[in-house]
């Protein structure tokens, strides 16, 4: 099982937070390929910009530091996203969806709103 991080579980991963057990080992275990999209980096870069996030050095280069895989963004996501039910009006979160249903992967997230799409959850 490949992993897609919402954008929260990166920053928190990074920080050192603590996720949920289950989902920490998932994230850790070396076998598991662990993506963070481009547009989670861009969703920091906007919220750090409007002073809502705090953020030291480029959140990309902490991300490959971190050996994540980056995701970029395709024609083929954007239209999947814009073609997405509205389950959930967050721009961010809906291309992380078409992401993970494009290259099948799961979300690790603690938006339970995004249950209501065809896509697999890890809670965190």
């Amino acid at each position: 099982m490949s992993l897609l991080l919402d954008t929260h579980v990166v920053l928190w991963w990074l920080a050192g937070d603590p996720l949920e057990e289950s989902a920490a080992e998932r994230i850790a275990d070396p076998a598991t390929l662990v993506y963070v999209s481009a547009a989670s980096v861009w969703e920091v870069a906007l919220k750090r910009a409007l002073g809502k996030v705090r953020l030291d050095g480029s959140l990309g280069e902490a991300v490959t530091a971190a050996g994540f895989e980056p995701l970029r963004i395709t024609l083929e996501h954007a239209e999947r996203a814009g073609s997405l039910p509205d389950h959930h009006r967050d721009p961010f979160d809906r291309m992380l969806v078409a992401q993970a249903q494009l290259e099948d992967l799961v979300v690790v997230t603690r938006d339970r709103r995004l249950a209501a799409y065809a896509v697999g959850t890890v809670p965190c």
